[in-house]
């Protein structure tokens, strides 16, 4: 059964917005962290949101796609190498998690790759990656219904307190499948959203496009959204689009990373409308594309850092500033309470 959104009580904002008002500033002069603030207060249902007890989730899945086409600047082994890598602790996401005090697990969504048992992986692997989409559909409806519903369970067993998700992904190819989701989804033109990802050259991405215009040739646009994630979607992206749901359910704030996360949010979105304030999009990646989705979405990012590594870098890098929005709505003292005189 799919996760159902904890409903957002409207009837607070006002209720948050003058909390936010009354703190000794000028009005607004806090900027997007009091949007932020009130967002929280508004997923918590609480005039003192909580923004301490984080968790990460990288889920990596490989891509049929890969085998025989060149979509990526990098082999298909690297997505079970960078999941080792993720394990020993070595790659950014480690880095940026253990600075900032962030719990950190992998999931195997469907790498094509037998992995010893480890404490930080959770084993959640439905295939040994999805099919070609050039020639098949890549997932097929009923393992995109089982995919989300893994990733919803996922979410839905992680411990309490929770109150931050930080979702990132590995996948060789993963920007492809991102690429044909969010040109299905959104409309925008494929020649938009073709990337380097991985590093590709201009004639690189050229061939990439070309591939994905056979993959949408032989599967078409699908109108809905789980017809278009049965034929283009990635094990790991469909996953993650079930752990928002199961986050919304548990008025958990998501921390969107890059492209390929916000094509997993866009699917979510589609599947179901009502998780759009449980999302908070961190960061505009430098892959092609990314700009104009969040612009098609309406949603300005908190970071413009040039990033482009996927991994959930990019949301665990704001998280600081998640906190701080939780932190001065919380902490900060009001006109009244410090006795200082307000404007005239």
């Amino acid at each position: 059964m799919r996760p159902t959104p904890a409903p957002i009580d409207e009837t607070l904002a006002p209720k948050l917005q003058h909390k936010i008002d009354r703190k000794t500033k000028p009005l607004g002069a806090l900027g997007r962290l009091e949007a932020v603030a009130l967002q929280l207060g508004l997923i918590q249902n609480r005039l003192d949101p909580s923004a301490h007890h984080p968790y990460a989730l990288v889920f990596a899945a490989d891509h049929g796609l890969t085998r025989t086409h060149p979509v990526s600047a990098y082999p298909r082994d690297v997505t079970w190498q960078m999941v080792r890598n993720f394990l020993a602790g070595g790659a950014a996401i480690n880095v940026f998690c253990r600075t900032f005090g962030i719990p950190l697990k992998v999931v195997d969504a469907g790498v094509d790759h037998l992995f010893t048992p480890h404490p930080d992986l959770i084993d959640a692997k439905l295939a040994f990656g999805s099919n070609d989409a050039v020639t098949a559909p890549a997932l097929g409806l009923e393992l995109a219904h089982r995919a989300v519903a893994t990733g919803a369970e996922i979410v839905s067993r992680l411990p309490d307190p929770l109150d931050v998700l930080i979702l990132g992904e590995m996948g060789i190819g993963n920007t492809a499948t991102a690429t044909l989701l969010l040109h299905c989804f959104t409309g925008l033109p494929l020649a938009t959203l073709v990337g380097r990802g991985t590093g590709l050259d201009d004639a690189g991405v050229a061939r990439k496009r070309a591939v994905l215009e056979q993959a949408l040739a032989r599967g078409g646009t699908p109108s809905d959204p789980w017809q278009i994630l049965a034929e283009y979607g990635g094990l790991e992206i469909a996953q993650m689009a079930g752990a928002m749901l199961a986050a919304s359910e548990r008025r958990v704030a998501v921390l969107v990373d890059g492209f390929i996360a916000t094509a997993a949010a866009v699917a979510a979105l589609a599947i179901t409308p009502e998780i759009r304030p449980y999302l908070i999009f961190t960061h505009c990646s430098n892959e092609q594309g990314h700009r104009a989705v969040l612009d098609h979405l309406g949603v300005s990012p908190l970071l413009d850092l040039d990033l482009r590594l996927g991994e959930g870098t990019g949301a665990a890098l704001a998280y600081p500033l998640v906190q701080a929005a939780a932190a001065f709505l919380n902490e900060m003292a009001s006109f009244e309470s410090a006795g200082v005189a307000d404007r005239a």
